[in-house]
């Protein structure tokens, strides 16, 4: 592999709290190392479109608490065609670009691997998104502080179910993965999560009604998965069942939609995202290439970006016991 001079670094898809500190750690610990970074603005469109700086030490100064992302974020249909991403490696050539630090999820991660396997460049890929949904990393960067805000809220909702004895649905995101919303119903002590995974021949609206509403809990509070693609799912659909097939309860909604994705990030997503952020440079002065960093049992480790982004990620199942039982 030639000797890297300078990196690309951009965020792409949806901004997740911490990418900040990744961005940061990724810019100072390049440039510790002697290399120079450009950084990218609106993710791969920006890419197509030039949107290409310099940055140094102080450019990420001031930034490590910050949500969201100073590089901004975009989803780009020109990328997902040839033509597109021949533009973005004009523009990786014009700034003499070497290897490039994507942060982002499934889908900024498939386009590092479309790019890399087009034209062979070095791409190290660091799993930025609030669903926790990309293989072979036991967090990724904003999960955690996306968990905490869902619990603040269900926290809040508690009390008006309590005083009007009533159901709350709680719409999460995670349309393919039931991470969110499994674990935020444990830490905020909900009565049942309808997720993605458990979509089976059990009936989860059935299952929830026949153990978890009781005379002795006249509230309940359902963390829900947000809709299917096909319109299934979703709080809005198990809300309207529940008002047709149990009359006999009031039923409410809450869809916290883009609140979760936003606010200061954690100590656990400013650490993780500092980590990883370092190790990518790492990574890229150990000769590794098309990798994403991730952690497993507090270890950092490099996973296959192919594997990272087509391979389902396991949802640990015996916290699905756990919430079932202390929900009685």
């Amino acid at each position: 592999m030639k000797e890297i001079k300078t990196i690309g670094i951009l965020t792409s898809g949806g901004d997740a709290p911490g990418m900040n500190a990744a961005i940061r750690a990724v810019t100072r610990s390049a440039i510790y190392n002697g290399w120079r970074v450009m950084a990218i603005y609106r993710g791969w469109q920006g890419l197509i479109d030039d949107e290409i700086v310099e940055f140094t030490s102080s450019s990420v100064s001031n930034t490590i608490q910050r949500g969201g992302t100073i590089l901004k974020t975009a989803r780009s249909k020109e990328f997902l065609t040839q033509e597109g991403r021949e533009k973005a490696f004009a523009n990786i050539r014009k700034h003499h670009i070497d290897a490039l630090v994507v942060i982002g999820g499934n889908g900024s991660l498939s386009g590092a691997q479309e790019l890399a396997s087009e034209h062979d460049i070095p791409v190290i890929g660091l799993p930025g998104t609030i669903d926790n949904d990309l293989y072979g990393t036991d967090s990724t960067i904003g999960y955690d502080t996306a968990l905490n805000t869902i619990m603040d809220c269900v926290d809040k909702i508690r009390d008006t179910a309590n005083s009007h004895d009533r159901i709350f649905f709680v719409e999460v995101m995670g349309r393919d993965a039931g991470f969110l919303a499994q674990n935020s119903a444990i830490a905020a002590g909900a009565e049942a999560a309808i997720i993605p995974e458990g979509q089976t021949d059990v009936d989860q609206l059935a299952e929830f009604i026949g153990r978890g509403v009781r005379k002795s809990k006249n509230s309940s509070i359902v963390i829900v998965s947000e809709s299917q693609k096909d319109g299934t799912g979703g709080a809005l659909y198990y809300a309207d069942r529940v008002r047709k097939e149990y009359p006999q309860y009031d039923v409410r909604v809450t869809i916290l939609g883009h609140l979760q994705r936003g606010g200061t990030p954690t100590a656990y997503d400013r650490i993780l995202a500092s980590r990883l952020g370092y190790a990518s440079i790492e990574a890229l002065k150990e000769g590794q290439r098309n990798v994403m960093v991730g952690i497993r049992n507090d270890e950092i480790v490099y996973v296959p970006i192919s594997r990272a982004v087509k391979w389902d990620k396991p949802i640990a199942r015996e916290l699905l016991d756990v919430l079932a039982v202390l929900s009685i």
